[in-house]
């Protein structure tokens, strides 16, 4: 269930040609920063899809220049596309240089920053191209066979490594040439869909020559294996890592298939050397994930970020440093009780900069590689989203629940921050922002949890206001500062709603153990503290203790369902979006199988197994006799992560017990919401819904 962020882009759309173009395409829209106009200064749908969503970005060699893409939708065109953009460090002379539909994409610099490279699916298929950091003299590198999904020059640019998809599946056409039209999938093991395709090719790493004008003499380093590298459905290029003599690739691979993939969580790093062809797994019996290597920059060390146990998708993300040697291994953030989310190193391989969340908020910190000391660089109510260094700065993306992702420099010494970015500028200033406030709330158990309580704008303790709890998926994924264009907190307080989101049991960023206690307990202590946090906050006289709601997705889906039966009418409303209905129906329907053994502690006929038992008996579908609350349920059929059956069922149980119900299918949509129409009218729908039960 655990899920990243994914994040997509809106905006207006203007029809344009491009000179580049074949005389076929030069009708093809291209989707262009959006010059919405806001009425009443509150947060809409529209006005969250008409912002510019940054994606990835790429310093210049010598340090003074920043290269990134930005990503906007068409409500009306129901699609999206990412330009390029270039500045200064210091963010003056910021220009878009890109003006095409084509969907530039993992934009580099490279030839001595003379160069920028990207991709480009501008030829009928995602191609590495090249242009001047001007945007001109656009030109194809590639002609590969194929899509080419990420890339990485070697130091030396005399070699490229890419990722494209290789198939490992027979399809019935191959099995029956006489019936090609059949749409039957024949399955004979495991893991035959996977969050949302059935599963039929593996990305495959692959290194070419590359003379500066194309790539020739193409070889697969993982040598026909039929595995992934990078891993589905999130990995992408920092999976993979050239050394800097230029001769050796390292690789993140979990060698199954079937079932064995489908119980296991134990990837591995290897290492690829060109000159021999010899592979090596340099994390042989490391058991949990090993992901996203790193050498060094002077060569000696390689870096990659694991996990200890097999199973555990949400164990601890640790920083591993190997001397490469000795082949001594070292756990060096061991002084950091909470995950290591990206690094990277500094020029003279003395320092790692990371980030990681502690108590709700995602800092950058700064490891001594020599004795292990971490101290943080960054403070404040944000989250940072990447790190990677900037002449004698760091740059990095940065977010809260009250801006979207932006671009900063960061002095390593003072952890000042400066923005270089104000993409979204223009529809902030037409808005007026809800405040964010932290409090920390006891549970019943002693404990103190941090909550975040969001106030709609302009906001009068006189009043009283319909109140949501809100409950987080993952279910170990952070409530810490961040920005969604679904789940966004700033649409919800500007519908005049307070929100209420505890950081309850099981979430990162409290130490190990605050972490751990949700696993085989989704019934126990993390509901508890759900109920602690909305108690404390109606005690407020501004909250309206008969105008509650609850809404979450995923494992928050599930909360939902499961206070459902166990609110004691503290409810008016529910929302469930992505939610586990039956645990045991949800066991077998999943794919990841290693996730549901760990969290829900094994298999339901295990009647010996107290935790499993427990997991069972808590089920939400358990419980509909006591569902008494009008609930909304909204689901994807495109999700192979819990199947929409569950989403289906729940509203048919809310029905036959005479309980008001709605309920919102998407036939085209994953565990998320990504289409801009389907998301307007996710909104549309959950607001509709909350008024009205609460106002």
């Amino acid at each position: 269930m655990k899920s990243a962020n994914l994040i997509m882009m809106s905006a207006a759309m203007m029809l344009a040609s491009c000179g580049n173009q074949d005389a076929g395409k030069t009708e093809q829209a291209i989707i262009e920063k959006s010059n919405i106009k806001i009425e009443g200064k509150r947060m809409t749908p529209e006005a969250l899809w008409a912002m510019g969503r940054i994606g990835g970005l790429s310093v210049s060699p010598d340090g003074k220049q920043v290269a990134y893409t930005v990503a906007y939708y068409s409500i009306e065109e129901n699609k999206s596309n990412r330009e390029v953009f270039v500045m200064n460090v210091d963010g003056t002379d910021n220009k878009q240089i890109t003006h095409t539909p084509f969907s530039e994409n993992e934009v580099v610099w490279i030839k001595g920053g003379s160069k920028l490279a990207f991709l480009s699916s501008e030829s009928g298929s995602s191609q590495l191209w090249e242009m001047n950091p001007d945007g001109t003299a656009r030109k194809q590198l590639t002609n590969y066979d194929g899509d080419i999904e990420g890339f990485a020059f070697s130091p030396d640019e005399k070699k490229l490594l890419f990722i494209s998809q290789v198939k490992t599946v027979k399809s019935t056409a191959d099995k029956y040439p006489d019936l090609p039209k059949a749409t039957g999938i024949i399955v004979n093991d495991l893991m035959y869909k996977h969050w949302d395709e059935w599963v039929t090719t593996a990305p495959h790493p692959f290194v070419a020559d590359f003379d500066g004008t194309g790539i020739r003499n193409i070889t697969d380093i993982m040598e026909g294996e039929l595995y992934e590298s990078p891993m589905k459905p999130f990995g992408g290029i920092e999976q993979l890592a050239w050394n800097n003599t230029s001769d050796k690739v390292a690789y993140t691979s979990r060698k199954k298939t079937g079932m064995a993939y489908a119980v296991s969580t134990n990837s591995d790093i290897y290492i690829y050397d060109l000159n021999t062809q010899k592979t090596v797994n340099i994390t042989e019996g490391m058991m949990g994930y090993d992901t996203n290597p790193q050498y060094s920059p002077d060569g000696n060390s390689i870096a990659w970020l694991s996990m200890e146990r097999d199973g555990y998708e949400a164990d601890q993300n640790r920083l591993f440093i190997m001397n490469l040697e000795s082949g001594e291994k070292r756990f060096v953030s061991k002084a950091f009780d909470s995950n290591v989310d990206a690094f990277c190193w500094s020029k003279d391989a003395q320092t790692i900069y990371f980030i990681g969340v502690w108590h709700a908020k995602t800092q950058i910190y700064t490891l001594n590689v020599a004795d292990a000391t971490i101290k943080p660089i960054t403070e404040g109510t944000h989250d940072y989203a990447s790190v990677a260094l900037c002449g004698d700065k760091l740059i990095a993306k940065r977010h809260s629940m009250s801006i979207a992702d932006e671009i900063y420099t960061v002095d390593i010494t003072e952890g000042a921050a400066t923005q270089i970015t104000f993409e979204n500028q223009h529809i902030y200033d037409q808005l007026e922002m809800a405040r964010v406030e932290e409090r920390w709330i006891k549970t019943t158990d002693g404990k103190q949890m941090l909550t975040w309580v969001v106030y709609p704008p302009q906001f009068d303790p006189n009043k009283k206001y319909p109140t949501l709890l809100y409950c987080q998926g993952g279910p170990q994924s952070p409530v810490s500062q961040f920005w969604s264009y679904r789940w966004n907190m700033q649409i919800m307080a500007a519908n005049d709603y307070i929100l209420v989101m505890p950081n309850r049991r099981g979430l990162p960023g409290f130490g190990l153990e605050w972490n751990e206690a949700i696993s085989g307990d989704y019934g126990g202590q993390c509901m508890k503290d759900y109920l602690s946090a909305i108690d404390e906050v109606s005690k407020e006289s501004f909250v309206d203790k008969d105008r509650l709601g609850c809404v979450g997705a995923s494992f928050g889906g599930f909360s939902v369902y499961w206070l459902a039966g166990h609110h004691d009418k503290r409810f008016k409303a529910f929302i469930a979006h992505d939610g586990i209905f039956n645990t045991e129906m949800q066991y077998l329907e999943t794919e990841e199988m290693w996730f549901a053994n760990w969290d829900m502690g094994g298999a339901y006929w295990e009647k010996n197994n107290p935790v499993a038992q427990r997991t069972f008996a808590n089920s939400p579908h358990k419980f509909v006799d006591k569902w008494d609350t009008p609930i909304l349920c909204i689901h994807g059929e495109k999700d192979y992560r819990i199947l929409a059956s569950q989403g289906m069922a729940a509203f048919n149980a809310a029905v036959l017990r005479g309980v008001p119900a709605e309920l919102l299918i998407y036939p085209d949509e994953n565990h998320w919401v990504l289409k801009p129409q389907n998301g307007v009218l996710w909104q549309r729908t959950f607001f509709e819904w909350l008024d009205r039960w609460l106002k």
